[in-house]
């Protein structure tokens, strides 16, 4: 296993699509609900505990060699908000590209004809990893934080917010970022012997509402 990999599908630069979505920031901004560093960090700690320790852990799951239809399903059954569904499936679609370009494998190009329009991105996602030689752990920190990196560098673009603060915001995040993603294996490694029923399915309902609001917008800068 190379953890320099990690590195690689962790980093924004990679050409996942990440940078269209903001992860719910800018609706929260527009609220009123994220107006500076103390606030982005609030939002992001209740992000990274309900929506992205789900995330994190069908990652896991799917890192594990649990079978993709099933944790896909998983993830519908974990989103209720038509838009986020549509957002995840377009994240996942274009991770898919990147992915087997970056570290093709026959798992990948299964997964990518199972669902031509795409799965759910962190299923994707930790298929992802598995061809790239990582364990679960590995994808739960890069699902873990990508919940929470995406809002911080979105914000830095929202309200101009200086870019040591958000990074602040991301470092002061780590402990968590640690427990969700021991926990995200965790969950994994009982979903291998139990199913995809034991994945968490931790809500976060105003997330799912402002994204229906957010939709709807008719000039937005960021596709969810």
């Amino acid at each position: 296993m190379s953890r320099a990999a990690l590195l690689v599908l962790a980093d924004g630069r990679f050409p996942a699509g990440g940078h269209a979505h903001s992860g719910g920031a800018e609706a929260a901004v527009k609220a009123g609900r994220i107006t500076g560093a103390k606030s982005l960090e609030e939002f992001c700690r209740g992000r990274l505990h309900t929506t992205g320790l789900v995330s994190a852990s069908l990652a896991a799951a799917a890192a594990l060699g649990l079978d993709p239809v099933a944790l896909d399903e998983a993830a519908d059954a974990r989103t209720p908000s038509v838009a986020l569904r549509v957002a995840a499936r377009k994240l996942g679609r274009q991770l898919m590209r990147a992915a087997r370009a970056t570290w093709p494998s026959a798992e990948l190009d299964a997964l990518a004809r199972e669902f031509p329009k795409g799965a759910h991105q962190p299923v994707v996602l930790g298929v992802a990893a598995r061809a790239a030689g990582l364990g679960a752990v590995d994808a739960a920190y890069c699902s873990a934080y990508e919940s929470v990196g995406g809002p911080a560098t979105a914000t830095v673009r929202l309200l101009s917010l200086d870019p040591f603060e958000a990074t602040g915001v991301l470092a002061r995040l780590a402990p968590d970022l640690d427990r969700v993603a021991d926990r995200a294996g965790e969950v994994a490694r009982c979903a291998v012997e139990e199913g995809v029923d034991v994945l968490p399915a931790v809500s976060a309902p105003l997330l799912e509402i402002s994204a229906e609001a957010h939709a709807a917008w008719p000039v937005r800068l960021f596709a969810s």
